[in-house]
């Protein structure tokens, strides 16, 4: 099972999940472009196109793509901005593609529809596809949801093994980083996180995917009942956080006016 992203627009990511068989899941495809070169290239035909919320830059390259795969399922969230004939599964709903067992979550906070793609394969680490919900030291903005459904969102995702594959819709490592540490200034992992992802960069690489586990040593957004992370809040309120929620909402909202 190979997995790859595909760079497109300006720090988009579309996430290519490819078999032994040829096929391969095609996740977010904001334009079309990047999946017909890799196609021609590599000799792949999609089983299947998955699309996590309605943004443009998240489904706009779909049409295009079922214009030269006709027959191709399409799953995606139960928003009717998504124009497309395709299936709009449940909260926990499970459907199989090929060899794949994909489950859906919903997890609402920077769209209300927004999705996930939880995907397991024999013998490999599983994969999720999370599109702009967390981000590798981050997570997205609230633009329809409030910090009670994205903090709860993040959380189901958090849940998942420590082994499992984070895809994110964006490359926003760096950028994420620099705020996380203003937050978790003593945070080992943290550190060890952003010099590894400034490598990467330097060498023109993708610093996905991550996973679970590393986002829990070092995404403040998942930690926000460690005592480092609290305080932050602390401070930044003049009062201590109610709980988890007003922790979130805290960094949620000093994360939006930040500037490294």
């Amino acid at each position: 099972m190979r997995l790859q992203p595909l760079s497109a627009r300006v720090d988009n990511y579309i996430w290519v999940l490819r078999n032994s068989k040829g096929r391969a899941l095609v996740v977010d495809p904001g334009e079309a472009g990047p999946v017909l070169q890799a196609a021609n290239a590599d000799a792949f035909v999609p089983a299947a196109i998955l699309l996590t919320h309605h943004h443009d830059d998240h489904v706009a390259g779909a049409a295009s793509l079922l214009e030269r795969w006709h027959d191709t399922p399409v799953y995606g969230p139960d928003d009717d901005r998504v124009g497309l004939h395709m299936h709009r599964p449940a909260d926990g709903e499970a459907f199989h593609i090929d060899d794949w067992s994909i489950r859906v979550m919903h997890v609402p906070g920077h769209t209300r529809t927004h999705i996930a793609f939880y995907v397991e394969d024999a013998g490999n680490d599983p994969v999720l596809f999370c599109g702009d919900t967390l981000f590798s030291l981050g997570c997205g903005r609230l633009f329809e949801g409030d910090a009670s459904e994205m903090e709860n969102s993040l959380g189901r995702l958090a849940a998942l093994p420590p082994a499992t594959r984070v895809c994110c819709g964006h490359e926003y490592t760096l950028a994420n980083a620099a705020f996380a540490v203003v937050v978790e200034p003593d945070n080992a992992a943290l550190r060890r996180r952003m010099k590894e992802a400034k490598t990467m960069r330097d060498a023109r690489q993708p610093t996905l995917p991550t996973t679970i586990g590393s986002e829990l040593a070092c995404n403040p957004f998942l930690r926000c009942d460690q005592p480092a992370v609290v305080d932050a809040a602390s401070r930044r309120l003049g009062r201590a956080p109610a709980g988890r929620v007003e922790t979130f909402a805290t960094l949620r909202a000093w994360k939006d006016g930040f500037a490294a």
